[in-house]
């Protein structure tokens, strides 16, 4: 094992340009946990916030950005049964995924999905975790009900039309071109709503209603995303692309008995995480190994190429995942 690695670090709260290159210790796995030999490490908005300064990571965690990754076990802690070393893995991170190594709880991992590579299962931990918790599990989706997802295109639209359509939701999305609406009506999606050129509100009240909207935008979405519930709609909140503050009417909220809710990902337990993981590996990972759902990758990066990476995302023309190749 060597004693040092090659990682990104963010030299200064800015832009892309600001992460570089360095060489850091290699992290040792404390008890139930396991040290991953990082083969590629996905790229999400999370990392881009933390990088801009404004997301910073939680005291126990590296400081280095990267929040999933997959590669082969290449050490495990004390009390950890479950993994050996050379097994191969993908895993929600603390941090530190921009890096050849990383340490995470061993419950935070899975197994790589039969039949798929290590660049593709670096996309599923992070999107996974959150469209499951967030859409089946806060915003309780049923088969038959209408979900609109925000975002189409991203790493979370993607996942949440494949996943909410196989398990027999209506499914109703927007994204910000008719390429990108094309994508997402190839995944499942019943109608892609160009929001240029269309008003989701109507299209969606035209069709009976939201049972639930799953929206990361917030700003002045969030009135909107109120008027195109169905009463006894759920709304559950991930992101602020737009911002967090805006003038809401309640009213609206209690007369049509609506529920607002989110969370984010990183903050939560460990014990919470494990809870999703055991949850995806029981309902998820049959759905991915039986060839019914599979992650839309955009690009894949050098991990010396991270700047790039991010300003791709940042630009918000990438359709699916983008991930750094490791080794």
């Amino acid at each position: 094992m060597p004693k040092t690695m090659r990682a990104v670090e963010i030299t200064k709260p800015g832009g892309p340009e600001v992460l570089a290159m360095s060489e850091q210790p290699v992290p040792q796995p404390a008890a139930g946990q396991i040290l991953i030999e990082i083969a590629y490490a996905g790229v999400n908005r999370p990392d881009a916030l933390q990088r801009a300064g404004a997301y910073a990571p939680p005291p126990s965690a590296s400081p280095l950005p990267g929040l999933e990754a997959a590669g082969r076990v290449a050490a495990v802690g004390p009390d950890v049964s479950d993994w050996k070393v050379g097994d191969e893995v993908c895993a929600l991170l603390p941090g530190g995924g921009y890096a050849e190594y990383a340490v995470t709880p061993a419950a935070h991992a899975l197994p790589v999905p039969r039949g798929m590579g290590l660049k593709e299962a670096a996309c599923l931990p992070e999107t996974f975790f959150t469209v499951w918790t967030n859409v089946f599990e806060r915003g309780g989706l049923k088969a038959g009900e209408l979900f609109l997802v925000h975002g189409g295109s991203s790493g979370i639209g993607t996942t949440a039309i494949q996943l909410a359509s196989t398990l027999g939701a209506r499914v109703f999305t927007t994204a910000g071109s008719d390429e990108k609406c094309a994508v997402c009506k190839d995944l499942g999606a019943e109608r892609a709503i160009n929001y240029r050129d269309e008003d989701f509100v109507e299209i969606v009240r035209d069709a009976g209603g939201a049972d639930l909207i799953l929206d990361m935008v917030g700003g002045d979405y969030l009135p909107r995303n109120v008027r195109a519930l169905a009463d006894d709609g759920r709304l559950v909140q991930i992101a602020f692309l737009s911002g967090p503050k805006v003038e809401l009417n309640f009213a609206q909220v209690m007369a049509r008995r609506l529920t607002i809710t989110g969370s984010t990902l990183r903050p939560q337990s460990d014990l919470a995480k494990a809870r999703i993981a055991s949850a995806l590996r029981e309902h998820v990972w049959p759905l991915i190994e039986a060839g019914r759902i599979a992650p839309v990758m955009d690009s894949a990066f050098p991990l010396a190429d991270a700047a790039a990476a991010h300003a791709r995302i940042e630009s918000s023309g990438h359709v699916g995942k983008i991930v750094l190749k490791v080794r």
